[in-house]
């Protein structure tokens, strides 16, 4: 599970235009951006929430009685060390009986490479959406719904971020 943002700006890479005719992608500066949250399955599935303002614990509760609801059987949630997941809407959550079903599993300091959801945000912002300017949060909203429908689509991708982490 993990958490991160997309602004109106586009992640630019490479592309095809002949040599010395450098491209340019016409953008209006600005840090308005959509925030997102996300968990993957090691068989290969994708779930994501989008949001307008900042993730917060309640977002994380949120998204953590969606993932109860869609998957049986107890939850091994694999996190980095964000103060949202040791807010008090957190704790409260996980001692008012859902503990039990969800087991925490807190990444050291600083090492995304040990987080699979990490391969979902280099997927989305370096692939799927790669060079795509919008011009509103409503456009980018609608860019990332389907960029995450495509991504779900492909479990063999997301199966591969477990083996990336050393988990397969």
């Amino acid at each position: 599970m993990d958490e991160a943002g997309c602004y109106l700006l586009p992640a630019v890479v490479l592309t095809y235009a002949p040599r010395g005719q450098t491209p340019r992608i016409a953008a209006t500066v600005t840090h308005d951006h959509l925030a997102l949250i996300s968990g993957v399955t090691s068989q290969g599935q994708l779930f994501a929430q989008i949001y307008d303002g900042p993730i917060t614990g309640v977002e994380v509760v949120l998204f953590l009685i969606h993932l109860e609801r869609c998957l049986p059987g107890p939850l091994i949630v694999i996190w980095d060390g964000a103060s949202i997941h040791r807010g008090e809407a957190v704790k409260r959550f996980l001692a008012a009986g859902h503990g039990a079903r969800i087991h925490l599993v807190p990444l050291p300091g600083y090492a995304p490479e040990l987080n699979p959801a990490e391969g979902v945000w280099h997927t989305l912002k370096d692939k799927e959406l790669a060079n795509v300017a919008c011009d509103d949060l409503p456009q980018l909203h609608q860019e990332l719904k389907q960029a995450i429908r495509r991504l779900r689509r492909r479990p063999d991708v997301i199966r591969g971020y477990f083996r990336e982490a050393g988990y397969l």
